[in-house]
């Protein structure tokens, strides 16, 4: 029998007009293939008009894909520019070009990823499009506004602790209806717990007495001042919210307006910012960018939490060809560290993915809830801890995530009983098929017969 001829597989070059930058804070290191130029290797400073001659060379040089690492935020003005060239730019990991094997040193970074793109070895990160990336940039500074105002909630009750006011220890809130007009009235200048207490909401669970107990304290003057400071900070940000709450819906409404309505719209309503809820309808241009998908039916995805998620992951869910690719860019996956066909470690690698802390956070949530998630996510606590717990849970709701913009349909929740139901018949099944192998066979208990 002939046997088969082992060929050397050589590398192809898939991307013969490539380029390669590496970015720099004051500097750009950029190269070409060695033959687009007598100096295949530049140097261009940073500013706009340096931007400008950089693009233009790669033209000339023929250039029509460009790799570059992301190096803090130095990389977005450039990448953006040669975007808008019509170039196509690589957004790469650096710990992606560095697991290469191959000679790489602070000079020659730019030629490494040159040579490493001209034969494909190197994967792009995920960007979404412009509207997408726009919308990202103003859901994540108003995340920023938002805890800058804790920030100054945290100093309002450091202030009252000073003055030994205990008012936010008989309220649940200190910026609810009750807490913010003792608050702003103690500025103004009225300390006289009697006068105070007259402001308690009806609603209020701790008693008018309770409450003129907690208004005692030392008001003095160095005190007062950082409270009022504190207050007036606070203020800002909630005007600032506003204002970046009302540009959020500018941008949604602009986005929404590029895809087909799929369903009449449903009634529009306003209603006030409930803790850090945003204050504006999101449902009906989500649904009608999603294609008529309702990503709010999803226990523990509300408002606020779809937004972002839109915000960070896009539209189209075909960027990621399979759930199992989505949440492992979630870094939801397991480790896959594997020697000799044996596990050493399934630890996840570290990673700050904003999507996946904004599931983790609405995960922590679903765990309260008498759901089949809920349910889950207290059954893998209670047995792995609540760490696992999260990041489990959150893993199932990226799925169902992922299925409803990939494949379309309506989420069906179908309750704790019916999940726990399950969970104990599959139980069944497995010591059923456990006692087989072992020569045995399992049978239900027989209820015990009444002594009469």
């Amino acid at each position: 029998m002939a046997k088969k001829k082992n060929k050397s597989k050589l590398l192809r070059a898939c991307h013969p007009d490539a380029a390669g930058i590496d970015i720099g804070s004051d500097q750009h290191w950029v190269a070409v293939p060695l033959d687009r130029d007598d100096q295949p290797v530049r140097q261009f400073g940073t500013f706009t008009s340096d931007l400008q001659k950089l693009a233009d060379w790669l033209q000339r040089c023929g250039v029509r894909t460009v790799a570059m690492e992301s190096t803090g935020v130095y990389w977005i003005p450039i990448y953006e520019l040669l975007e808008e060239r019509g170039f196509e730019v690589l957004l790469v990991n650096a710990a992606h070009a560095r697991n290469v094997p191959g000679r790489k040193s602070d000079v020659l970074d730019c030629q490494w990823l040159q040579e490493l793109h001209t034969f494909g070895l190197l994967r792009a990160s995920f960007r979404p499009g412009a509207k997408v990336t726009e919308l990202r940039t103003y859901a994540r500074h108003r995340q920023t506004l938002v805890e800058e105002a804790a920030r100054q909630i945290q100093r309002m009750q450091k202030a009252l602790d000073l003055m030994n006011v205990q008012i936010h220890h008989v309220i649940a809130d200190i910026t609810g209806k009750t807490g913010l007009t003792i608050v702003r009235h103690i500025v103004a200048g009225i300390h006289d717990p009697g006068v105070l207490a007259q402001y308690r909401d009806p609603r209020c669970r701790a008693s008018k007495e309770v409450v003129v107990e907690a208004l005692r304290g030392h008001y003095k003057v160095e005190h007062l001042f950082t409270l009022e400071q504190a207050l007036s900070l606070y203020d800002t940000y909630g005007k600032h919210i506003a204002t970046c709450d009302a540009r959020i819906e500018t941008v949604l409404r602009d986005l929404a307006a590029q895809f087909p309505e799929t369903c009449a719209p449903k009634k529009s309503r306003k209603f006030p910012a409930m803790r850090n809820q945003i204050a504006i309808d999101v449902r009906n241009p989500l649904e009608r960018i999603l294609g008529g998908v309702d990503v709010q039916s999803i226990v523990g995805i509300g408002p606020l939490t779809a937004l972002n998620l839109l915000s960070e992951t896009g539209h189209d869910m075909s960027r990621w060809p399979t759930e199992k690719h989505f949440t492992s860019w979630l870094n939801f996956a397991p480790g896959t560290h594997i020697s000799g066909g044996r596990r050493l470690s399934s630890r996840r690698r570290p990673g700050r993915n904003r999507a996946g802390l904004i599931l983790r956070q609405a995960a922590s949530s679903v765990g309260r809830t008498n759901t089949a998630l809920g349910s889950f996510y207290r059954r893998i606590s209670a047995r792995r801890g609540k760490a696992v717990g999260i990041v489990a849970t959150a893993r199932k709701l990226a799925c169902a995530y992922y299925r409803l913009l990939r494949y379309g349909g309506h989420y069906v929740e179908r309750g704790a009983a019916a999940a726990d139901h399950d969970y104990q018949e599959r139980r069944i099944k497995s010591l059923r098929r456990q006692a087989k192998t072992l020569g045995y066979e399992l049978l239900p208990a027989q209820p015990e017969a009444r002594v009469t």
